[in-house]
């Protein structure tokens, strides 16, 4: 009983400190954030940007938005997004910095969008309260104190609006469009179904010996152990091995993305399944850069084993309008 009263007070504080951290989003906002919206130059012409990893995404969703039915119980009132320590933390939107600094013993930044406000820890910031960021501007970057993921890193990434939280990865998602696939990814549900593809061009192959060393769909994780969707297609690749756009396209992100590892990620043109967007992980090397346009075969960069992997491959992943899909009904033959 002694044991059971406890877990119950310990549940009640985490909720608590929870709720103090985003009380920060909340209430009237002040003279100093009068006027601010989610206006600027935008990353990529985007109003709205996830904080770490790309800015258009995918990210390592670990876990979801899951709010409590009261405000006073224990819930999940934002995204923990994977990302290194030391890793860069962006604003999410355009606004004021409302706070910035110690709380609870981590470091929490808070970012006043007019009746948004939105919230990351634990980071050790670069910015001062009052101080004017646009979209994409950094933050500061994510520190090593144990958070929501302990003992992995994360971002824990809050938003509320006009006192209610909401999910903040419905910030930067097209309201059409459902969750994006590393959300998805963490559910033991089954995958969510291809979209069909009608009659638009096919994707070709990322690499010139297309193996299949791990199809698209539920798993159990090589590294961690854990059930869940396995987000692409892995194709056999030895280091080294160029990898190739599978259609013409511009470029929208290139770096080291987690587990994911070093990764490219291509936006393609809008077909009948919808805009296609193709990323490139647990590359060696990558040989394009942001904003560089694709003709069809490209080489974007050469294969390896970054991040999360047991050896050299390709880790192949598809998008239809930022909805996951399963990069085999996009490919010749399929």
């Amino acid at each position: 009983m002694h044991r059971s009263l406890t877990a119950v007070a310990s549940s009640a504080r985490r909720a608590l400190l929870v709720v103090l951290v985003l009380h920060l989003a909340t209430g009237a906002t002040g003279a100093a954030s009068a006027g601010v919206t989610a206006s600027g130059p935008g990353v990529l012409g985007r109003a709205w940007v996830y904080p770490v990893g790309p800015p258009a995404g995918p990210v390592d969703l670990v876990h979801d938005f899951d709010p409590p039915d009261d405000p006073w119980l224990p819930g999940h009132r934002g995204v923990d997004i994977a990302a290194p320590v030391g890793a860069e933390v962006r604003a999410a939107g355009s606004g004021r910095v409302r706070y910035a600094g110690p709380l609870a013993g981590r470091g929490v930044v808070v970012v006043d969008h007019g009746t948004v406000r939105t919230t990351y820890e634990p980071v050790a910031a670069t910015v001062t309260v009052g101080q004017r960021v646009h979209v994409g501007a950094p933050l500061g970057t994510l520190a090593a104190t144990p958070g929501h993921c302990a003992p992995a890193s994360c971002l824990h990434w809050g938003a509320r609006e006009r006192g209610r939280y909401r999910d903040p990865g419905a910030l930067v998602r097209p309201a059409a469009v459902r969750l994006l696939p590393l959300g998805e990814r963490t559910l033991s549900g089954d995958p969510p179904p291809p979209p069909a593809t009608g009659t638009g061009a096919p994707l070709d192959w990322p690499v010139a010996q297309p193996r299949v060393t791990s199809p698209y769909g539920m798993r159990v994780h090589p590294v961690t152990g854990v059930y869940k969707l396995h987000d692409g297609t892995d194709f056999g690749a030895a280091c080294g091995t160029p990898v190739r756009s599978a259609a013409a396209g511009q470029v929208t992100d290139v770096g080291m993305r987690g587990a994911y590892g070093l990764q490219v990620t291509v936006r393609h043109a809008r077909t009948a399944a919808g805009e296609l967007t193709t990323s490139y992980s647990h590359l060696s090397r990558a040989a394009v850069s942001p904003g560089q346009r694709l003709p069809a075969g490209r080489t974007v960069g050469l294969a390896g084993t970054t991040g999360s992997s047991t050896g050299c491959h390709l880790h192949f992943m598809v998008y239809a309008d930022a909805a996951l899909a399963d990069p085999m009904t996009f490919l010749p033959g399929q």
